[in-house]
């Protein structure tokens, strides 16, 4: 019994270690969300290489969900509502008809047999990649195919979005960083600020019975902080929030099997056509954002950009955009669809894939 666990033991560092490796490469390579990536890479070769049951143990997980949802809560402050503004209501109908849009990519995406309703919606939903990938599988979503879709909406992205903010609006280019905000009061304070909304966020998320708690509530508890001055600029740490990534990664990666990636494959090419009517109908709602208010059209496309975070924040402040105004609207609807995922994952649970 000793010797099994201890073999156990050792196929985890193993698989984490190919995570981390993995992880260092793309991240080299530019790839968005190294860790993450890097997980499910490690994950993926350990599944199909070894296809004995290996598990991330809760006692794992829970806390990699609550760093993210620290990290996503940590992305609200003052300054990013105040650039909303009085364009709220327009910036809140444009993250509206992006919900929207998302749920009928999702509805079509379900004409591939195997895909069902809450698998297609949460593959589809434009913003918050980490979240979503990282409450898919608690929610009845299959996760390997989310994160694969998710993902492949912000590859299309990053590669994309700078070469059309450069020749259709004169935007200037350069590298991106983490999800993570930079800065803050310091490592100890970043680190006593995402334990602290960890641990109260999951018990308030628990008692207040919160769809996946170890990630909302925390998100939530980081938010109020940053909302009422308590955080003092406190952000998750980076190396916290790369870890987080690894283990989400690492979960989805180890359920892959040959069979889910053989159901993946085959709905890639109508996912491909999908995605590329998504990223062009959030275009144009930036174009719509721009006849209602007085933002740029370069501010409009980069707010509506459906995903990629950090290079559509790189774009916008080496080309002289509205970075704050970007943010604010890129946050507003990454909250927006990481607290609708649950009460679209109950909706769609009613109804059923198409024969």
């Amino acid at each position: 019994m000793g010797g099994q666990r201890w073999r156990r033991v050792l196929d985890g560092i193993v698989v984490a270690t190919g995570g981390l490796a993995a992880a260092l490469v793309l991240d080299r390579l530019g790839v968005p969300s190294p860790a993450l990536f890097g997980g499910v890479v490690a994950g993926l070769v350990r599944a199909l290489v070894r296809p004995l049951p290996m598990e991330v143990p809760k006692p794992i997980t829970i806390p990699a969900l609550a760093v993210v949802g620290v990290t996503v809560g940590a992305l609200v402050d003052p300054e990013t509502l105040r650039a909303v503004g009085a364009r709220w209501l327009p910036v809140l109908l444009v993250v509206l008809g992006t919900l929207l849009v998302s749920l009928a990519a999702g509805w079509l995406l379900r004409l591939q047999r195997g895909i069902s309703p809450v698998t297609g919606a949460f593959a589809m939903i434009a913003g918050g990649a980490e979240g979503v990938t990282a409450m898919a599988r608690e929610l009845g979503a299959d996760h390997r195919m989310v994160a694969v879709l998710q993902y492949l909406r912000v590859l299309l992205i990053v590669a994309f979005m700078p070469v059309v903010a450069s020749l259709g609006y004169g935007a200037t280019t350069s590298g991106s960083g983490g999800l993570a905000p930079t800065g803050g009061p310091g490592w100890a304070a970043d680190l006593l600020f995402t334990a602290a909304c960890g641990v109260v966020g999951l018990v308030l998320g628990r008692l207040l019975r919160l769809p996946v708690p170890a990630l909302l509530g925390p998100m939530l508890v980081a938010a109020a902080a940053d909302l009422t001055g308590l955080s003092h600029g406190a952000v998750a740490p980076g190396a916290a929030t790369s870890l987080a990534f690894l283990v989400i990664g690492l979960q989805v990666g180890l359920n892959f099997t040959r069979d889910s990636l053989r159901t993946i494959g085959r709905a890639l090419p109508l996912a491909l056509v999908i995605v590329l009517g998504l990223i062009a109908a959030c275009a144009g709602m930036g174009l719509l954002l721009t006849r209602v208010t007085d933002a740029s059209p370069l501010d409009a496309y980069l707010a509506t950009t459906p995903g990629g975070l950090t290079a559509v924040l790189a774009v916008a402040s080496d080309s002289g955009a509205d970075a704050t105004f970007v943010l604010a609207v890129q946050v507003t609807r990454l909250f927006v669809m990481v607290l609708s995922a649950p009460l679209i994952a109950r909706w769609l649970r009613r109804t059923r894939p198409p024969a």
